[in-house]
């Protein structure tokens, strides 16, 4: 279980830092050849080697952050149309499969959560 919650917030992150360069970039920019809102996947740079070394802390404030990204996507998919609008749902579906996954994952491996465990046991 903690194996699966690990992939999925990995790959989730890796995938939201993909979207917003391509989104920004290339798919649908909000100016004409790029703009500036390219540099909003920086901040998602800062928590990836801790996830992905699998560090109980970077989980934990990443799913703070994560939300940021949650509610861009919300506020863009109910305002805009087209190409935006998917991005903008794109981005919100994998915010919240990584908050999800970040949020179990940080509970399950939890120190209190292993002496419960041993302590339940007859």
């Amino acid at each position: 279980m903690i194996r699966a919650l690990y992939l999925t917030a990995c790959s989730s992150l890796i995938a939201l830092i993909f979207l917003c360069l391509a989104w920004e970039l290339r798919l649908a920019p909000v100016l004409p050849g790029g703009s500036w809102l390219a540099l909003k996947c920086l901040p998602l740079l800062a928590p990836l080697f801790g996830i992905l070394n699998g560090r109980r802390y970077s989980y934990q404030w990443a799913s703070m952050l994560i939300l940021l990204y949650f509610t861009e996507g919300i506020v863009r998919a109910t305002t805009e149309t087209g190409t935006g609008q998917a991005l903008a749902i794109a981005e919100t579906i994998l915010a919240l499969t990584f908050f999800c996954a970040s949020v179990a994952y940080a509970r399950l491996t939890r120190p209190s959560a292993h002496q419960s465990d041993a302590s339940a046991r007859p």
